[in-house]
């Protein structure tokens, strides 16, 4: 099949692509344990960087927001360094890479803030479990797991210091050298619990209605904007997911006030997380990406259990002009050459997604 559509260039916003191919994020857990990117890293991105874009895994903008161990923040001067080297090598092997700017909220465990309860929306904690920190005789492998903890219901100041702190990763993903920022709003993490109406039951200005619950993300998305021109930003949603015990009263209404905001924003892209077959999230039996579209004329990368022949006719039917990739690209560095000349591609071993250091990371080999 030719895929004519898929190799094509597209601009999206100030960000200029050769392929629609798109790097989804992915948190591959290879920082120090002080959240601080490594120069494997450089090395894991930079046999990417032939994507028309690479999205990051996702960024922790505030100790509050990190509940996964070594994933990687952007609040301090060491995080910000770590990351240059990661940019630099992305730019240096010709490729393009936005910050995925990321607070967990609820799904933080009380491990992880010295026993504090995580902060959200509302008190009302995420469905099944995630992995805790390690233990003091850990020596590699897996972590043990842990349900969520019901949170604590955030005040106005919570509110004030979460907004502040995605203005300030944004400025410092730019420092670090990024091409762009991409807001975090989906997969049940803090902004997605006040978008949805089954995780905010807030009885103020950021709950009950769509338009309450959207404030939380206007206000990030104008904190954002003071560092980074909106033909640079992105924001990642997912209104049909049920995934970590979300979901919405009106998914359809919710996906068109995004889209209203983020036109009214004039952002370059909204990254819709719905798939077109079951994987690793459902097929939703309503899909929102033509409310989406209907209210934003900006691009859209869509995601979720696409292959090369579903993202080819998805962009030659003006679905979507970019399709991003998530699991194909653990284990396949070369994804854009085995797509563009039909290469079986390779099976990830998930023993090592998220432990192994360069085993299940960098040595992935390339097509022959």
């Amino acid at each position: 099949m030719a895929l004519d559509h898929l190799f094509s260039p597209v601009k999206l916003g100030a960000l200029d692509l050769p392929n629609r191919i798109v790097m989804a994020p992915l948190t591959r857990a290879r920082n120090t344990p002080d959240n601080v990117p490594t120069p494997l890293m450089a090395d894991y991105y930079a046999q990417r960087a032939d994507a028309g874009l690479i999205v990051s895994e996702a960024t922790a903008v505030d100790p509050l927001g990190m509940g996964w161990y070594r994933a990687p923040g952007i609040w301090n001067d060491a995080q910000v360094e770590g990351w240059k080297i990661v940019t630099d090598a992305v730019h240096n092997a010709g490729g393009r890479i936005v910050c995925q700017l990321w607070h967990m909220g609820r799904l933080v465990l009380p491990d992880y803030l010295d026993g504090e309860l995580p902060i959200a929306p509302s008190a009302i904690a995420g469905e099944g479990e995630t992995m805790a920190p390690p233990p003091p005789d850990y020596d590699g492998g897996f972590l043990p797991m842990k349900p969520y903890a019901v949170p604590r219901a955030m005040d106005a100041a919570d509110i004030a210091r979460a907004v502040a702190s995605y203005g300030k990763g944004a400025q410092n993903a730019m420092r670090a050298g990024f091409d762009g920022i991409e807001i975090h709003a989906a997969n049940g993490y803090l902004i997605d619990q006040f978008l949805r109406s089954n995780s905010n039951r807030r009885t103020d200005d950021y709950g009950g209605s769509v338009e309450n619950r959207t404030r939380f993300l206007q206000e990030v998305i104008d904190a954002v904007k003071t560092h980074v021109s909106p033909d640079r930003m992105g924001m990642r949603i997912s209104p049909t997911s049920e995934r970590k015990g979300m979901g919405d009263e009106n998914p359809e209404k919710l996906a068109s006030t995004i889209g209203q905001i983020a036109q009214k924003a004039g952002m370059a892209y909204v990254h819709l997380i719905e798939p077109v077959a079951s994987g690793f999230d459902e097929k939703p039996e309503k899909p929102v990406i033509s409310d989406l579209r209907r209210d934003f004329s900006g691009a859209v990368i869509h995601n979720g259990s696409f292959d090369a022949a579903t993202a080819e006719r998805a962009i030659a039917d003006g679905e979507a002009e970019a399709i991003s990739f998530g699991r194909p690209y653990i284990s396949n560095p070369d994804l854009v050459d085995r797509f563009s000349n039909g290469t079986d591609l390779a099976e990830p071993n998930f023993d090592y997604a998220y432990v192994g250091e360069a085993k299940g990371y960098t040595d992935y080999p390339r097509a022959t």
